[in-house]
């Protein structure tokens, strides 16, 4: 029984994935689909957040546990969360069957300038230090979508984020450690060791492409490049990720076939 966990990135919880989760058991025909969040993020906000990559990996484990979901896992995750996923598969390989990894970076693979782009310091900088949770995620969406949408498309999901961000306030030390986690952050220098796709957006205005292109050929593994979608690759084109995610496993069930 396939069992996908799904992990998203600085500050995002669980509803953020819309109605992803189910667009994907449908493509994929997965068993079970589990989405979690880290410490200091939705149903888990009051808690402090975790002050390493390691410890978020350690504590998904700690949820499948309880929860009842027994290892290997299969793990789609974005951005931080595919941070924590690439420290889960080194530390315990035998728990992860595959890794779909979007729109990561990771050091001393990617500089600095790549893993955040430069003109995004003074709009972040501002927006820690102040600023309303409607101004947050007007910024976030800005940074992490491309998609084309009416006003009153854009309005409707902004009061959506915006009531999750009220409901399930992150506090800006959880933010701070969130971020401290990420730039700390230091993965092997070899490749994960176990089946991995690289999903990247050509169109990403936080993280540059060239991040994950530079992991595909250093890692040597296949990497597929939306050339219109931005950083939240599933908000922008969910049906293309788990079409892709499904193409992946056809190939990799041939090859070991053979």
């Amino acid at each position: 029984m396939s069992t996908w966990v799904l992990l998203r990135g600085l500050m995002r919880e669980t509803r953020h994935w819309g109605e992803f989760p189910m667009l994907f058991q449908n493509v994929t025909g997965a068993q079970n689909v589990v989405t979690l969040d880290f410490p200091g993020n939705g149903r888990l906000h009051a808690q402090a957040s975790p002050g390493s990559v390691g410890e978020m990996a350690d504590h998904c484990r700690m949820q499948l546990a309880k929860l009842g979901y027994a290892p290997p896992y299969h793990v789609l995750a974005l951005s931080l969360g595919a941070m924590a996923a690439v420290e889960w598969s080194a530390r315990h390989p035998d728990e992860i069957d595959r890794l779909v990894l979007i729109n990561t970076s990771l050091a001393p693979h990617n500089p600095f300038y790549q893993r955040l782009r430069p003109a995004n310091y003074p709009a972040l900088l501002r927006f820690l230090i102040s600023g309303s949770e409607f101004q947050r995620e007007e910024l976030i969406l800005h940074l992490t979508s491309t998609l084309e949408r009416s006003e009153l498309q854009r309005a409707k999901l902004l009061e959506q984020w915006t009531s999750y961000a009220c409901e399930c306030p992150v506090t800006r030390a959880n933010i701070l450690r969130q971020l401290q986690a990420a730039i700390s952050y230091r993965a092997a220098q070899t490749k994960p060791p176990v089946p991995l796709l690289l999903l990247a957006a050509q169109q990403d205005r936080l993280v540059s492409v060239k991040c994950s292109q530079t992991l595909a050929r250093l890692w040597d593994c296949p990497i597929r490049l939306h050339p219109v979608a931005g950083h939240d690759l599933p908000l922008d084109d969910g049906f293309w990720v788990a079409q892709q995610a499904k193409e992946w496993l056809e190939s990799e069930h041939q090859t070991a076939g053979k």
